[in-house]
C-alpha cells in the first residue's frame, strides 16, 4: 500500500471528538475548583450591638487591599471582604482563638494589636490567621501563605483605621 506522508490519528473523528469530550467532561470539576468563585464568609451569631459595628466595619473597607482588588462572596457578606487571589480575608464577628491567653503576645501594626497563633507565626510557607483580639467583636485576617510578608504587613495597615473607628477597644493586645 503506498504512503503519502501524512498520518492518520487513530479511530473515526467521530470516536476522537468523543473522547475529547470525554476528557473534558471529566476535567470540568478540576477546573472549576480551582477557579476564583465567591468567597465564603461564617461570622456566627452575634449580637445586635455587634452586627452593626462589623456592617460599619464592612462598609468602611478599601476596594482593595494591599494591590488586591476585592473578591466577590457568599455566606454571611455583611460580615466580612475578601481580596486577590488566594483571597485575603476579613471576617468580623469571630471567636477568640484557642491558643489566646492573657500571656500572648501581639503584633502592633499601626495601634491595632493581632494575635498570631505561635505555630503558625514560625511557619512561614503557610497561611496565618490573624484576630484583633483586643477589640469586641473580635475581626479576624486570613492571609494565604502567598501574601504573607510586605503584601500582609499593607493589609494589616490599611485595617487599622477602620478597625480603630469602627469597633471598640476592650483591652490593648501588645
Amino acid at each position: 500500500m503506498p504512503t503519502t506522508g501524512r498520518r492518520r490519528r487513530p479511530g473515526s473523528p467521530r470516536i476522537r471528538g468523543v473522547v475529547a469530550c470525554t476528557a473534558l467532561a471529566a476535567a470540568a470539576p478540576l477546573l472549576t475548583a480551582c477557579s476564583a468563585g465567591p468567597v465564603e464568609i461564617d461570622a456566627g451569631r452575634l449580637k445586635p450591638a455587634d452586627q452593626r459595628a462589623c456592617r460599619d466595619l464592612v462598609a468602611d473597607l478599601p476596594a482593595t487591599l494591599a494591590g488586591l482588588d476585592a473578591r466577590e462572596l457568599s455566606g454571611d457578606t455583611e460580615y466580612g471582604a475578601a481580596w486577590g487571589d488566594p483571597a485575603i480575608v476579613l471576617t468580623c464577628g469571630v471567636g477568640t482563638p484557642e491558643e489566646f491567653d492573657e500571656f500572648s503576645a501581639c503584633t502592633e501594626v499601626s495601634g491595632v494589636g493581632w494575635f498570631v497563633p505561635p505555630e503558625q507565626e514560625k511557619e512561614q510557607d503557610s497561611d496565618v490567621l490573624l484576630t484583633a483580639v483586643g477589640y469586641t467583636p473580635l475581626v479576624s485576617l486570613l492571609v494565604p501563605a502567598d501574601q504573607r510578608g510586605a503584601p500582609s504587613a499593607d493589609a494589616l495597615a490599611s485595617l487599622a483605621r477602620p478597625v480603630r473607628e469602627h469597633l471598640t477597644l476592650r483591652d490593648e493586645c501588645r
